[in-house]
């Protein structure tokens, strides 16, 4: 497996002061009233998604998954990544685009008649497969393992649905998720298909949209970017390779200083690796598109300037990119 250096995430959190905090509203823990069947009954009365964490705002989450316009997390909370994809929404259909819910966004969304929500899901043998306990921090710790697993069989679940692992949990109160156990999940969208032929990530919305050759939107995603002490990159780069589930070149000379670690390290893959399950290789060195270990974190944090996205979105896009798709920054 091929390796890369990129600069990636940092430790610090930063709040977005237009779209609001998802980590101060997510520390308020999940509401137990959200189950199930208040997400099948959820309809939309009119005004904004309401404050805090609902069941509309689940349901409305789940719709433009399926839309292709990925709300990130499903976790029914109102912030920053369901307003912007209600804004990626708007701009693709062509309605007017502020990122607040409204009734032509509801109708197109098709709500009314909205296949269900939910389902229920039985955890199998294999989902236990390459399950782990607690992770080390250290990189140098983590360069002695060969596979960098989830801690949990709840977060493998969470990410196979797109969702939040302490909503999944609140769904499931009780739950041991063992072999055999029967659970509730939502229903997100398939993957997306398509040609890939260029890549615009949006800085002002922290968005990447997927266009075909002929300008139609394939997909639109959720990213987090650099700050400006590390931007991403500006102007047009290339696509230069894909690789999926790759190991991360650690170099101290080339990326941040991470603890007490002065010496090039090689990270083995996993889904809880610095660079997810994907790097997405770009023509200007050390930098990439990849996923994370923490797909709550992609609004509340900034990267040392690469493009991070959610796991799963990461692998909808690599399996529709190639060499040679051109990817624009846009400021």
């Amino acid at each position: 497996m091929r390796s890369h250096s990129p600069l990636i995430l940092a430790a610090a959190t930063l709040p977005l002061a237009v779209m609001g905090s998802l980590a101060a509203a997510q520390s308020e823990g999940a509401d137990p009233s959200i189950d199930a069947n208040a997400i099948e009954a959820a309809t939309y009365d009119g005004g904004p998604l309401p404050e805090g964490q609902s069941a509309l705002t689940a349901k409305v989450q789940v719709l433009l998954d399926r839309a292709n316009i990925s709300p990130g997390i499903v976790d029914g909370w109102k912030g920053g990544m369901s307003s912007s994809a209600i804004h990626a929404f708007e701009v693709r259909e062509g309605l007017t685009a502020d990122g607040v819910m409204d009734q032509a966004v509801w109708d197109a969304l098709g709500g009314n008649a909205a296949a269900p929500i939910t389902s229920t899901y039985t955890v199998t043998e294999e989902d236990h497969a390459r399950i782990g306990g607690p992770l080390p921090d250290d990189y140098a710790e983590m360069a002695k393992m060969d596979w960098l697993h989830y801690t949990s069989v709840s977060e493998k679940l969470a990410e196979d649905f797109h969702m939040d692992q302490e909503f999944l949990e609140a769904l499931n109160p009780g739950s041991n998720f063992a072999p055999g156990s029967t659970i509730t999940v939502v229903q997100p969208a398939e993957d997306a298909t398509g040609e890939v032929a260029d890549i615009e990530i949006d800085k002002s919305s922290q968005r990447l949209i997927a266009r075909d050759a002929s300008g139609a939107i394939i997909a639109n995603y959720p990213v987090a970017i650099g700050s400006e002490q590390t931007p991403s990159p500006s102007g047009n780069v290339e696509v230069e390779a894909i690789a999926i589930e790759p190991t991360y070149s650690y170099n101290p000379d080339l990326n941040f200083q991470q603890g007490d670690n002065d010496e090039f390290l090689t990270i083995p893959p996993g889904p809880n690796g610095p660079v997810g399950l994907v790097w997405i290789d770009l023509s200007k060195p050390t930098y990439g598109i990849h996923g994370t270990p923490e797909p709550a974190s992609l609004f509340t944090a900034q990267s040392h300037g690469c493009v991070r996205m959610t796991n799963w979105d990461a692998l909808e896009l690599a399996h529709m990119v190639s060499a040679g798709t051109t990817v624009r920054f846009v400021e």
